[in-house]
């Protein structure tokens, strides 16, 4: 006799990117397993909408106001309840649910993921932003809650998945694995004068455009060493990367007594993502199984920080810790927002960011922050200095 478990109801921020794009993927492969409760976008009403609609959502929100009305219009006689406005946005993260899903991309999903957490809600983190802008913040309160962060990226729910948390004054590192990005084998010169093109280009994985440049810059890399940190409580020098150009190995723990435990999957966000809806069990997913008989060699590389300073960046921040690492994340988001319009070229987006951190660590308390709203002045200082930088062209 099977048992029946009610669904798990979620709120989805961050409907329209393409981890929300993997997140209702596995929802409708299990729709006896899940009820969305909202769907949550930056725009795109009608996107939105049709997700909505498709999801069976309760409600619908978007942080721009102007598009209220198409979405009421293109939702209307179905029962959705529709919002908009940063204060909405806000109002949604905090309803009561048994998992919200932080996928809004960037800074912009600090305060949503902060209210979702502080009303009591489960977090599945597909943000990292959050935790590199206020780790510690973030690591404290769900402490306070009794609700673990679940971690969804590739990388960090790998090493969730081989982490002993019992067992954790035997972990002596871990790795997180990179794929390469598109400029694997290319020369530092041409890498520094790479075009939008040619960085969106990835070779692995299909992301949003401003996750797909820090992959071709690793700066993604090393936003994701800051987010182990926390989420791991690790120390600096415990953590590794590694480039793995078939991306079969997200993540690897080595212990004290030299055995390395590894996640393996297929280069498919569905995978994580099934792991995080579905904790503490294992359910489906519709993502494609590994084949080992398919794969001829798995090699592995270190990555060359004169040709990636952007990783090499991260770890200096991580190392100076607190705003510095809020800073990082900030100016690279400005960095990489003007490289994308045609400002600045592809070598510049290291250039401003290391001016900005270097005159964060020379001019700020790099303690760690006391308040979301400290951390969130924190990134509007870096974000204002990222833009002087651009105005005098000093990339």
């Amino acid at each position: 006799m099977t048992d029946h478990v009610s669904p798990k109801t979620i709120t989805l921020l961050g409907a329209t990117g393409s981890v929300g794009e993997s997140v209702l993927s596995v929802i409708a492969a299990q729709p006896d397993r899940f009820r969305v409760h909202a769907v949550v976008a930056n725009k795109s009403a009608i996107k939105l909408a049709k997700i909505a609609i498709a999801a069976r959502a309760s409600s619908a929100v978007l942080a721009e106001m102007d598009e209220l009305p198409t979405l009421q219009d293109a939702l209307a006689g179905t029962g959705i309840h529709c919002a908009a406005g940063p204060e909405a946005i806000l109002e949604a993260a905090t309803w009561p649910v048994d998992l919200v899903v932080a996928a809004i991309v960037g800074a912009a999903g600090i305060r949503p993921t902060w209210a979702a957490l502080k009303a009591g809600n489960q977090i599945a983190l597909a943000n990292k932003e959050c935790m590199v802008s206020a780790g510690s913040l973030f690591m404290a309160e769900a402490s306070r809650q009794n609700k673990p962060i679940l971690p969804m990226d590739s990388e960090h729910n790998a090493i969730w998945q081989v982490f002993d948390e019992t067992n954790k004054s035997a972990i002596q590192a871990v790795t997180i694995t990179a794929s390469g990005g598109p400029f694997r084998t290319w020369s530092q010169e041409q890498i520094a004068s790479a075009t939008p093109e040619q960085a969106l280009n990835h070779p692995i994985w299909d992301m949003g455009s401003k996750i797909t440049i820090d992959s071709a810059s690793l700066m993604n890399k090393g936003l994701e060493l800051i987010e182990a940190k926390y989420l791991f409580g690790l120390e600096v020098e415990q953590l590794r990367v590694l480039v793995h150009p078939q991306s079969i190995i997200h993540g690897l723990v080595h212990y004290q007594d030299g055995s390395v435990l590894a996640q393996l999957g297929c280069a498919d966000m569905r995978v994580p993502v099934s792991y995080c809806l579905n904790w503490p069990v294992r359910g489906i997913s519709p993502a494609p199984k590994l084949d080992f008989s398919t794969i001829s060699a798995l090699t592995f590389e270190m990555p060359d920080l004169d040709r990636f300073p952007c990783l090499g960046l991260a770890y200096e921040a991580m190392a100076a810790g607190g705003a510095a690492t809020c800073a990082l994340n900030a100016a690279n988001e400005v960095a990489v927002a003007a490289f994308l319009g045609g400002k600045i070229p592809f070598g510049g987006i290291a250039h401003i960011v290391d001016k900005v951190l270097q005159q964060t660590c020379n001019e700020t308390n790099l303690a760690e922050f006391d308040s979301i709203d400290q951390a969130v002045e924190s990134d509007r200082v870096a974000r204002d200095r990222a833009s002087q930088y651009l105005v005098q062209k000093q990339w």
